[in-house]
């Protein structure tokens, strides 16, 4: 029995329910978000370049700086999850983190604007690096942004979504018009960020660069707190980990016992949904995983006489058990998801380090900022998806009958493909400069439009792989645990910068060591003496292999709420992703 069905049956349930705010808190949800956004992506998209000219920093610390902070920013999400399902619930959560957003961001722009906070200017080859403290303050700012992170990015859709009814049909379209204007938001940030704020940071001031995305970020949390007479507010319910554990102890305890059949519905603990709850829809209890089943099995005196559980660590509602299982599906496509985005990475880190040494003038008198070449993925995502909405989903809509024209796991198929297209062109390009690189101080006669191939290709994974994982992982879990969903899509970006930090260590190490024996060091600080291109390489061949392993877990993944036709679905997985097989 689905939602709507469910609250028909039980009037109760939908007077327990708060009149949804739908578009009306849109404004204030999406500006905040925005805002945000553009304080957080204002520092990142340039940061390479700050930590190479402002703190003096070699090309191989600066990215695994870079990298690890981006790992921490990414991965700290998961317990923000955590915390506003379990305790704060996502309205506070946001409130908390905007504010630690607003003192890292106000930080960093002191690291700019103070003397004492940042190595003195040079302009020579061997320049002051960075002391201690200025380096422990810099770190400090960037935990605070961290935070902030931490709080606003897993908890911005299912606040978003939380705002519609989705019992109703207007409610469900409401949702799907969020998440599109989620995506336009977030790809106009990324235009306006990537060219108006990289460029004052380039060329006027890093203290003006970094100050306005400061003041913006005050500006969100104004304007989220503005809203809050038009807020629907979800109460949490406590950690769902506990729920989760009592499930594994449950099974556990009663994993002798013999398992009964799936039809004999009154063998298993299924008690009604409670009235006021966040779960909308009680998932079926499935074959997949059926050793957790025992966790739901009731025997002699387990239940009190009105039917509640006397001991929860003893007997478990298949509502529980099937939520544990939801997890553990999406275990081995989240791993996938790790090694798919380590393409991603080299866009903010080697690619501005290639833009750096490359002709970047725009006319006589305008040279463009490298962080801005960035610019052209997100331009491709901003235009391609209105495309891909309108014309390539009916069309793909004809031959597969889904309603969304592919599956999710399809469209992460077809990312990772891009991302692998893009790491080998990334490296013919890289190859053909270096041969080129004739100019003064190591530069290129190249123009830096010849990256244009390998941003776009970077663009169409993207549009793919990280949109795909972010409907993936929010349609999957339960309604309740859609804030820890959408924190494992922050968690494989953080995953993917440690493993790109790591890449980056181990090559370097080990080609930096044939210095002795006339071999080049791969990632040498001067591009023109290094063979960034054999990194690039290295890292599409990573991809490629980590492609048949994400078919493989494709092919033998269970959609969350099926039971008799979950294997006719994978059927239609399977087929349409062999088309994809090169």
């Amino acid at each position: 029995m689905d939602a709507e069905h469910q609250i028909k049956a039980n009037p109760k349930l939908r007077k327990s329910r708060r009149e949804p705010g739908g578009w009306k808190s849109m404004p204030y949800i999406l500006g905040n978000e925005t805002f945000e956004r553009l304080a957080s992506m204002g520092l990142l998209a340039n940061f390479m370049v700050y930590l190479r000219k402002v703190y003096h920093m070699d090309q191989v610390s600066a990215t695994s700086l870079m990298g690890l902070w981006t790992g921490v920013t990414n991965f700290l999400p998961l317990l923000g999850a955590f915390l506003s399902d379990a305790y704060a619930g996502r309205y506070w959560t946001i409130a908390v983190a905007s504010f630690f957003s607003f003192l890292g961001m106000t930080s960093m722009t002191l690291t700019a604007w103070l003397p004492q906070l940042h190595p003195p200017t040079c302009s020579g080859a061997n320049c002051e690096g960075p002391t201690a403290s200025q380096l422990g303050f810099l770190v400090m700012s960037l935990c605070l942004v961290s935070i902030g992170s931490a709080g606003i990015r897993p908890c911005s859709i299912p606040f978003g979504v939380d705002q519609f009814d989705p019992t109703t049909d207007k409610g469900r379209k409401g949702i799907a018009s969020f998440y599109n204007w989620y995506y336009a938001t977030f790809s106009v940030v990324l235009v306006f960020t990537l060219t108006i704020v990289v460029y004052i940071q380039d060329s006027v001031s890093w203290v003006l660069g970094y100050g306005i995305p400061t003041v913006l970020m005050f500006c969100s949390i104004v304007l989220f707190f503005m809203g809050t007479h038009v807020y629907v507010f979800i109460k949490p319910e406590g950690s769902i980990f506990t729920g989760l554990a009592q499930v594994a102890v449950a099974a556990y305890k009663k994993r002798h016992l013999e398992l009964p059949s799936l039809d004999d519905r009154t063998a298993f603990y299924d008690p009604p949904l409670e009235p006021g709850s966040v779960v909308l829809s009680k998932l079926p209890l499935t074959n997949q995983f059926s050793f957790l089943n025992k966790a739901a099995i009731v025997v002699e005196k387990e239940l009190n006489p009105d039917g509640t559980r006397i001991n929860k660590w003893n007997l478990s509602s298949i509502q529980q058990v099937e939520e544990l299982k939801c997890l553990v599906r999406v275990g081995p496509i989240w791993v996938t998801g790790i090694l798919s985005l380590t393409p991603i990475i080299q866009q903010a880190t080697f690619s501005i380090s290639q833009a750096l040494q490359m002709d970047r003038h725009m006319g006589p008198n305008f040279q463009m900022p490298p962080a801005s070449i960035i610019v052209i993925s997100f331009l491709t995502i901003t235009f391609f998806i209105p495309l891909y909405d309108q014309f390539l989903v009916p069309a793909f809509r004809k031959f597969t009958h889904h309603p969304n024209g592919i599956t999710e796991l399809q469209r992460m198929a077809i990312g990772i493909i891009f991302a692998v297209l893009s790491m080998i062109v990334a490296g013919i390009v890289e190859k053909e400069r270096r041969n080129r690189a004739n100019g003064p101080n190591g530069g290129s006669i190249m123009s830096v439009f010849w990256l244009t191939p390998q941003f776009f290709l970077m663009g169409l994974c993207e549009a793919f792989n990280i949109i795909g994982q972010i409907e993936f992982f929010n349609k999957e879990f339960p309604e309740h645990m859609r804030t820890m969903g959408n924190a494992f899509s922050s968690c494989s970006i953080a995953l993917s910068s440690y493993v790109n930090t790591a890449m980056v260590l181990i090559v370097h190490r080990t080609t930096g060591s044939g210095g002795a024996h006339g071999k080049p060091d791969w990632l040498a600080n001067d591009l023109n003496k290094g063979r960034l291109d054999y990194f690039y390489y290295v890292v599409a061949a990573t991809a490629f292999f980590n492609f048949f392993f994400f078919i493989y877990c494709a092919k033998n993944y269970h959609y969350k709420g099926k039971v008799s036709d979950s294997h006719q679905d994978l059927e239609l997985v399977i087929a349409s992703d062999k088309k994809l097989d090169v």
